[in-house]
This record gives C-alpha cells, sequence and structure tokens, in this order.
C-alpha cells in the first residue's frame, strides 16, 4: 500500500493489486476510511467521514489531484 501524500491528518495512498481500476486513491484517517476517484474527483464510497469532512477531502483530492494521478500512473505503468 504505497502512501502517496499525508496531509491535515489523513493518509492518502493506494492499494498495489488495483491496477485494474480507473484511478483512485483511498483516505485514511482513525477508523474512517473512503475511496476516491481520479480522473474526475469523486466519491466512490466512504465509511465514517461525514459530509462536511468528505467535501473538505474532496478538496484536497482536487488540489493535488496532478500529483496523486502522477503517483497512480508512475506505479501501475
Amino acid at each position: 500500500m504505497p502512501t502517496i501524500l499525508r496531509l491535515d491528518g489523513y493518509r492518502f495512498y493506494f492499494f498495489s493489486h488495483e491496477p485494474n481500476e480507473p484511478p483512485h486513491v483511498h483516505v485514511d484517517r482513525d477508523s474512517a476510511t473512503m475511496k476516491v476517484w481520479l480522473d474526475r474527483v469523486e466519491l466512490a464510497r466512504n465509511r465514517g467521514f461525514r459530509p462536511r469532512e468528505i467535501n473538505a477531502i474532496l478538496g484536497l483530492v482536487e488540489a493535488h489531484r496532478t500529483a496523486l494521478l502522477e503517483a497512480w500512473h508512475e506505479y501501475f505503468s
């Protein structure tokens, strides 16, 4: 599970065994977790984050989208 970014208490990472899915990132903090698509920043699934926090995380993903996509393509290419 390569960690791509740690920011504001969140860990942004992807699983090394998901190369056949579209680019996405997993985000964890404490026991909460979510998955976010990167081609178009969009929530794929959520467990434990509240709506306000989901929106904040989506904003962080959008702000760092280029670096997250580059890490995805570099790792899976």
